[in-house]
């Protein structure tokens, strides 16, 4: 399924917006939206939230063989799937030229930067080793999946720790959290994206672009980099010519934002070490008395309950007293209806006389009729008693041995006669 394509009002309306120093949701120029990192239940999952757009990274662990090129070192790999949950646009099964593009940056800001020490994770020189993978999975798209993904990826694997193993000659056994207590991962540095979305050929720059201003930008430049300056790597995308000045801005903006969201990684990480050492609840048990467990997210609303009963006691003496309800009387008069209960409807009283008397004439020709027929006369077959006229159709099959011409229409004008 493909997503809505923006209307060309819409995009007058952004470009316009960004040439004046506007942004849709407030944000000034270099701002960055509102960032919440939370916890799993097991460790190794992490809920990020920028803004509206909303991943989760969860980081698993297997014993494999390693590479024939490196015996010594483990491996890592890393996996995002676009679910249709998130957007639209994105279909299952299907790699879209968006999920090569996140899969590839994300590799080389955190493996090709060598922040994880893979020598730590050989077990046995060629033998075994173990595989760390991170799966991101999108949940909600809002724009800028790629900054949401990379600090969703490097919390998880900083939360995340395996299990510990012992070596008896050729035997590797594997100790649960209860036999041994688990062992982090040794993490030298922490690469963060930040990206940048060029319009109207580099003229104008915006940090942290929404789904709408991705719609309507020229390029993107995505810089991986740590809280120590050092540049991972380096991506542009979108056909643009960037100057050098304008690169060197972009690493000087991008260094101070990293800064700060280091420091709010680290900060979440201490307190969900606090909250699992005092043995408080985490992740998922957290949010069932809350009655959270089956949305990720509920925003709270406030309500003030301070002199409640008050409030309504006065609301219900300054209100009007209410009328008296009095019995529907009965009315009797013709054309006049009453409905309710236990009452007489008196609607159709008219209508009632005049079929009592169109009933008597229909009697009184019967009885015009019986005679007729005892005395040998021309019968009356079909006598329709319309609203517009009255037709009356004679017998054809009357003998006209028994009854001439004459006798037929003295007859039909009885009948006539005793209708009027």
């Amino acid at each position: 399924m493909k997503d809505t394509p923006l209307s060309n009002c819409e995009r007058d309306f952004l470009l316009k917006a960004i040439e004046e120093k506007k942004r849709l949701d407030g944000r000034q120029t270099y701002d960055y939206r509102s960032i919440k990192i939370s916890f799993g239940s097991n460790h190794g999952c992490c809920f990020v939230d920028l803004g509206k757009t909303r991943v989760m990274a969860q980081v698993s662990c297997e014993l494999v063989v390693p590479k024939e090129n490196r015996p010594n070192e483990g491996i890592m790999f890393f996996n995002i799937e676009l679910s249709p949950m998130a957007s639209p646009a994105f279909e299952v099964g299907r790699q879209s030229d968006l999920l090569v593009k996140l899969n590839r940056q994300l590799e080389r800001c955190l493996r090709n930067s060598k922040c994880i020490d893979t020598e730590s994770l050989c077990v046995v020189s060629g033998e075994k080793v173990w595989q760390i993978r991170v799966d991101v999975h999108t949940l909600n798209h809002d724009g800028n999946l790629m900054d949401a993904a990379s600090i969703a990826a490097i919390t998880a694997l900083c939360h995340f720790k395996r299990p510990d193993i012992g070596i008896q000659g050729d035997e590797v056994t594997v100790y649960g959290p209860e036999e041994r207590d688990p062992i982090p991962l040794s993490i030298y540095h922490m690469p963060i994206c930040v990206s940048f979305s060029f319009f109207q050929q580099g003229t104008y720059l915006l940090v942290d672009p929404c789904e709408r201003e991705e719609r309507v930008m020229d390029g993107l430049l995505m810089i991986a980099m740590n809280k120590h300056r050092e540049i991972c790597s380096v991506q542009s995308s979108g056909g643009i010519m960037l100057l050098k000045e304008q690169v060197l801005r972009c690493s000087k903006i991008a260094s101070v934002k990293v800064s700060e969201i280091t420091e709010l990684i680290i900060k979440a990480l201490e307190n969900d070490k606090k909250a699992r050492k005092e043995g408080g609840r985490c992740g998922f048990a957290e949010s069932m008395p809350r009655e959270r467990i089956t949305a990720l997210k509920v925003d709270e609303t406030p309500m003030e309950m301070e002199e409640v009963t008050e409030r309504a006691n006065d609301i219900v003496q300054r209100a009007e007293a209410p009328p008296e309800t009095v019995p529907s009387p009965v009315l009797p008069a013709p054309g006049m209806g009453q409905v309710g209960q236990v009452l007489k409807n008196n609607w159709g009283l008219e209508e009632d006389e005049e079929d009592e008397e169109e009933q008597e004439e229909e009697v009184t020709i019967e009885e015009d009729q019986h005679e007729r027929e005892d005395t040998g006369r021309a019968d009356v077959v079909v006598i329709s008693d319309s609203e517009e006229e009255e037709v009356i159709i004679l017998n054809p099959e009357t003998s006209t041995k028994n009854a001439g011409p004459t006798s037929c229409h003295q007859g039909a004008a009885k009948t006539k006669k005793k209708m009027k």
